[in-house]
């Protein structure tokens, strides 16, 4: 009875954050400008964010995107901080805007970006903050098709600083081996998703923290795959 009434709850703080937050542009002239708070994620299991996160590209996909007005957003999460769903790590792709994939506002999710979406302490420490400090539920590490760095990685490229930061994508490379053309988008696309793959399990293996937090189920560290040509957001 008492994992009934725990269940129950989680579905209702679910809807209660997509009622305030994810009415479609065709539902209300107003726009949004209700910004979320403590108490609307603090109820939420990883799963149901993930639900939230995949509603959201649902969304973005079929051109049913929220209205929102942002500037009121902002003055409201000046009074209460920040509390944000989820922590996104993505790559700096231009063409990969985070919040807008998932149709999500000021306030809604972290997102940390660097080239080819690589794992480094700094990037582990923002994580930690994200879900230790305010509360995000979910650790999203989020690739692309067709990712530049990727590309570079596959050429060896050996630039600058560069040259330090794609060496970490090299292990999905050497993984992959020679049987494929290394500059067909075939390969590289292969090697975008192992990345993914591979960085989802360096943030397990280099934070104690997260990797506490997900085995205590308060939070999730999981992959997913931007496709460009169809806006969809693939999780593993």
């Amino acid at each position: 009875m008492k994992i009934l009434r725990s269940t129950i709850a989680l579905c209702a703080a679910a809807l209660l954050v997509c009622s305030c937050q994810q009415k479609s542009a065709n539902e209300t002239s107003e726009p949004l400008t209700h910004v979320l708070h403590a108490n609307d994620v603090d109820p939420l299991s990883p799963d149901s964010v993930i639900a939230i996160l995949k509603e959201g590209n649902d969304r973005f996909v079929q051109k049913q995107g929220m209205v929102r007005d942002q500037f009121e957003m902002m003055k409201e999460s000046a009074v209460d901080g920040q509390h944000p769903l989820a922590i996104v790590l993505s790559c700096i792709d231009a063409r990969v805007p985070v919040e807008t994939i998932f149709d999500k506002g000021l306030g809604d999710i972290f997102v940390t970006r660097v080239a080819g979406n690589v794992v480094s302490p700094d990037v582990l420490g923002s994580m930690e903050y994200a879900c230790e400090h305010t509360g995000s539920k979910v650790v999203v590490v989020l690739g692309h098709e067709n990712c530049g760095a990727v590309a570079s990685a596959c050429a060896d490229v050996q630039a600058g600083n560069m040259t330090q930061m794609l060496a970490k994508i090299k292990p999905a490379i050497d993984e992959l081996g020679d049987s494929i053309d290394h500059a067909s988008a075939e390969f590289q696309n292969m090697v975008v998703s192992l990345n993914v793959d591979n960085m989802v399990n360096r943030v397990r293996e280099e934070s104690a923290i997260l990797k506490e937090l997900e085995e205590e189920g308060k939070i999730k560290i999981v992959g997913a795959v931007f496709n460009l040509h169809t806006g969809v957001v693939e999780f593993k």
